[in-house]
């Protein structure tokens, strides 16, 4: 059974990855001609395009990558209790959905953080898609910390503060908030 859970939760967290970096994209309103993003755009089209013809953008969100970003996680959710072999109450099947997906979003940076970094170093004035992408989810994270963090000579620490950020912001929220949570539930 934990091979299967294992298999579930890969596939499935490659498919709510994706339509989170979807929704995360166009609220950092990146270039969705770049390749990559148009990729991603091309890959969840077949669940967000039927959802706008019934649900209209909320101001600058689009209201469908919303939706199918939270079904993709109730749905990875349900299939792994259903393989773990029951199912909680909803108010815990909500919680454990939405804490699983702040958690994705969190990792998501962190990886974004560490690739534009990455990036930086190895190709610093060429032109990546990739790169691009990375550096657009990693940018409104990364313009407060420059300004608040001295610049060191050309020594750019705000990469550093972000990954250490995100860091203990998984930590408490896996170490925490979710076992303080399924306490009270439970």
């Amino acid at each position: 059974m934990r091979e299967l859970s294992y298999i579930v939760d890969s596939v499935m967290a490659l498919v709510v990855g994706a339509f989170l970096l979807r929704l995360l994209l166009q609220w950092v309103r990146a270039d969705f001609r770049n390749p990559l993003a148009a990729a991603i755009s091309r890959l969840t089209n077949p669940v967000v395009l039927p959802l706008r013809r019934v649900l209209p953008p909320l101001g600058r969100t689009d209201s469908a990558s919303v939706v199918a970003v939270l079904g993709a996680e109730a749905l990875k959710t349900l299939l792994l209790m259903m393989i773990g072999g029951g199912l909680p109450g909803a108010g815990a099947f909500v919680l454990l959905a939405l804490l699983d997906l702040a958690n994705t979003v969190l990792l998501l940076y962190l990886f974004a953080v560490l690739a534009y970094v990455l990036l930086s170093w190895v190709a610093p004035d060429g032109y990546n898609p990739a790169g691009r992408v990375f550096s657009d989810l990693a940018m409104p994270l990364l313009r407060p910390l420059r300004r608040a963090l001295p610049a060191l000579g050309g020594l750019d620490l705000s990469p550093l503060a972000a990954l250490l950020l995100l860091s203990v912001l998984r930590m408490v929220l896996n170490d925490r908030i979710a076992p303080l949570l399924a306490s009270l539930l439970g």
